[in-house]
């Protein structure tokens, strides 16, 4: 029945809907802002609901896509609108859509200055992300990876703190920068297949030379997006900039986007380069696992403690998906997923003493558990699993990661194990000197506690980080298909370049 609907359209453009609706709305007034909310937490909310059901509807017993939409674009180019799911991108739909109603609901109060403009922005930004995932044509895949930073460059730059432009310009030239290689890289793939369509360029056999330069081209643009280090720097200045909603999903969806590409298009259609540059690879993400944490242990201020974590974090990511084995890129995948939620749940917990202290500084705090116990609950389940606590989500990911970086280099899995100790250090200090000792500061003693938006926006995130620490078939049932199918291609490459030598 769902596949008779264009239902991936209707998830992808459903947010634009509510952005017409928000233009419509007239006035400046309180009354007229409040609507504009309602009406961005409503749609987001809704799709969110669509995509559901398409979560439903998905069968995750196959390993090619489904739901595929295919329409054609430009006239004999091989171009096309072609949208359609599997195991890859269904998990990053569905975070896209569960994470926008909810860092909407975290500005509720925060964002005071063109609330309207602020909420078309976010819905603007859902679309792109959404668009994005579900392309399976080259083509649209650029445009929607390129149109998500207009949204969240403006979220930044306007809606920031004191060096908002500075990081929002930072933000943007990073990331276009490295994205017109690849760009030159989409093109030379177009000369040489006359398509863009990701399935058909998946299965092309591009000569192992052109492999290589064209991993180059877009490895430039992820490593950016994830980022990789050196080229981390812009993180933490756009996460210390950006409102606490911009944090939420710029850590929470962003950063996946240079990891889905390695899996979706480096893996399966540069094999060749892929298993040539992996040992690269390893060490560029071991020295961001252990730099970043000690880096992120002389931090004062919590959001760039935990933006350095997030850097460290998608350093075991990238060691995942270049293990080029199936335990490898699953943990990877699943760390992806895991990350996503615990970054917007820990951004979000800074957001919420920031909003009553106006202040990130370490020092400033000291005893809230006394005065916000729920809180203290809260924020410690997020840095458990932050730092790989069994039972947490995080947990699952890592251990998969580790598993198939054994597997790769002992060696790569044992630096690579020096981060779960530094991880574990530097989050169990920032707890530490937050929540535990006494509240003497008057500051701290006259905090509120939660109240039923904040506690409406941390339980699901807590919710969905226990369960799939504890029951975490839901999402490798989805993942595990066509995981086996990149990575059983991959095998065969480095088999064959094993027998030739």
């Amino acid at each position: 029945m769902l596949s008779s609907w264009p239902i991936l359209s209707i998830v992808t453009f459903l947010p634009l809907i509510g952005v017409l609706f928000i233009l419509l709305a007239s006035g400046n007034n309180k009354s007229s802002e409040h609507n504009c909310k309602m009406l961005a937490i409503w749609v987001s909310s809704f799709t969110f609901i669509v995509s559901l059901i398409l979560y439903f509807g998905f069968d995750t017993t196959m390993a090619g896509y489904q739901f595929e939409e295919q329409v054609e674009w430009i006239a004999g180019s091989g171009i096309s609108y072609h949208l359609g799911v599997d195991g890859i991108s269904m998990p990053f739909i569905l975070l896209s859509t569960f994470l926008t109603p909810l860092s909407i609901l975290a500005s509720w109060h925060s964002i005071k200055n063109r609330v309207r403009e602020f909420m078309i922005a976010f819905l603007v930004l859902e679309t792109m992300m959404v668009g994005m995932f579900a392309s399976l044509d080259m083509m649209m895949f650029y445009l929607f990876f390129e149109g998500v930073l207009i949204p969240m460059f403006l979220i930044i730059g306007i809606w920031g703190g004191p060096r908002r432009v500075y990081a929002a310009f930072k933000f943007f030239l990073y990331t276009l920068a490295g994205s017109v290689l690849m760009l030159v890289g989409i093109m030379v793939m177009y000369l040489q297949a006359g398509t863009t369509d990701i399935p058909v360029l998946s299965d092309f056999n591009f000569p192992p030379e052109l492999q290589y330069w064209l991993f180059i081209g877009f490895f430039a643009s992820f490593a950016v997006k994830v980022p990789m280090w050196p080229v981390h720097t812009w993180l933490p200045d756009a996460h210390v900039e950006a409102p606490t909603a911009g944090s939420m999903i710029l850590a929470g969806v962003l950063l996946k986007m240079g990891g889905y590409g390695f899996i979706r298009f480096s893996l399966p259609m540069f094999p060749d380069a892929s298993v040539y540059f992996a040992p690269f690879i390893f060490v560029l993400s071991v020295v961001a696992i252990i730099y970043t944490s000690l880096v992120a242990l002389a931090q004062s201020d919590m959001k760039k403690l935990i933006a350095y974590s997030s850097v460290a974090h998608m350093g075991f990511v990238t060691i995942g998906i270049f293990t080029l084995n199936e335990q490898g890129i699953t943990g990877a995948m699943f760390q992806m997923i895991s990350h996503g939620l615990v970054s917007a749940a820990l951004f979000f917990c800074v957001g919420i003493v920031y909003d009553r202290l106006h202040t990130r500084e370490i020092d400033a705090y000291g005893g809230v558990a006394d005065v916000m116990p729920n809180y203290a609950v809260f924020f410690m389940i997020m840095m458990l699993a932050s730092v790989g606590l069994p039972g947490t989500s995080g947990f699952v990911g890592e251990i998969l990661v580790l598993v198939g970086a054994y597997k790769a280099s002992s060696l790569v899995a044992f630096f690579a194990a020096t981060g779960l100790v530094l991880g574990a250090t530097y989050m169990l200090w920032l707890y530490r000197r937050v929540v535990f000792g006494r509240a003497e500061k008057g500051e701290v003693i006259r905090m509120p506690v939660l109240n039923n938006r904040e506690i409406t926006i941390l339980v699901p995130l807590t919710i969905f980080i226990v369960w799939f620490g504890i029951y975490p078939a839901p999402l490798l049932d989805v993942l595990n298909p066509v995981v086996a199918l990149i990575s059983e291609a991959v095998s065969n490459t480095q088999m064959a370049t094993a027998n030739l030598q």
